[in-house]
């Protein structure tokens, strides 16, 4: 087993930066990954210093799907049983914006990680597709759900049922992902986003990602609801008496997130 770590961070002003790190096995996740994974994003999530996280992956891979051989041999009640999707639901839970960072391949688990991701920046190189009908199973961590979601009946049946890869260019036509950069730009751009968004106003950020999060889950009218509330809410914030009152002013405005 390799001495290093499975997961490389660091800390660029309010932006933490996580990246996917088994090269070996092209990024693959497996079960201690995702808890690892989802203990550092939720650390972030509850640390006001930090407004964004950016996760990425290698050149080579954003993450090559699931660890195969972490559960080739288990059984139905095997996998009851170690519950992986728990981690999921808690990187589903976080509310600041994730900036995801993918070149290479993103397949699998990987796709499913990607789409967990807020804004995703992605590589002409990237080949992002669900292909777990080839090992004889279909995704298990929202591959069918937020795929249909984002690129319609049509296309998901095709990269589910048939296993083919979308391009990048695919992908971005579709609306799977937010910007296709070249291959040299796929970590600075993504990079770029992270710091743009990391200054802005902390609660409203939060705030916008879950109303744009409840669209796919509520009727319009309940949405509607939600955002409205969270709308007003923000008027009791330091922060938005900062940004309009820096408008009025003519000046660059300075949040605090209060």
């Amino acid at each position: 087993m390799s001495d290093e770590p499975h997961l490389l961070t660091e800390v660029q002003g309010a932006v933490a930066i996580i990246r996917i790190n088994r090269p070996k096995v092209l990024n693959a996740l497996n079960l201690e990954l995702m808890q690892d994974l989802a203990d550092l994003m939720e650390g972030y999530d509850a640390d006001d210093s930090i407004v964004v996280i950016l996760l990425a992956g290698s050149e080579r891979a954003w993450a090559a799907g699931a660890d195969i051989g972490d559960m080739a041999t288990a059984s139905a009640a095997d996998m009851r049983a170690r519950d992986q999707f728990a981690q999921w639901e808690r990187i589903r839970a976080i509310g600041k914006p994730i900036v995801a960072a993918v070149s290479g391949f993103a397949l699998g688990g990987g796709c499913e990680l990607m789409m967990h991701c807020d804004i995703i920046v992605c590589s002409q190189t990237a080949k992002i597709g669900q292909p777990e009908i080839n090992i004889g199973v279909m995704p298990g961590a929202g591959g069918t759900q937020r795929l249909t979601r984002a690129v319609g009946k049509a296309i998901a049946m095709d990269v589910v049922l048939s296993g083919r890869f979308l391009s990048a260019d695919e992908a971005l036509r579709h609306g799977l992902v937010s910007r296709v950069v070249p291959p040299e730009h796929w970590f600075t751009e993504a990079l770029s986003v992270a710091r743009k968004l990391s200054s802005m106003p902390p609660i409203a950020l939060r705030s916008a990602k879950a109303s744009v999060l409840n669209a796919e889950e509520s009727s319009l009218g309940d949405a509607l609801v939600e955002e409205r509330r969270l709308f007003m809410d923000l008027f009791d914030t330091q922060d938005q008496k900062e940004g309009m009152s820096a408008f009025l002013d003519k000046r660059r405005p300075k949040f605090t997130g209060t």
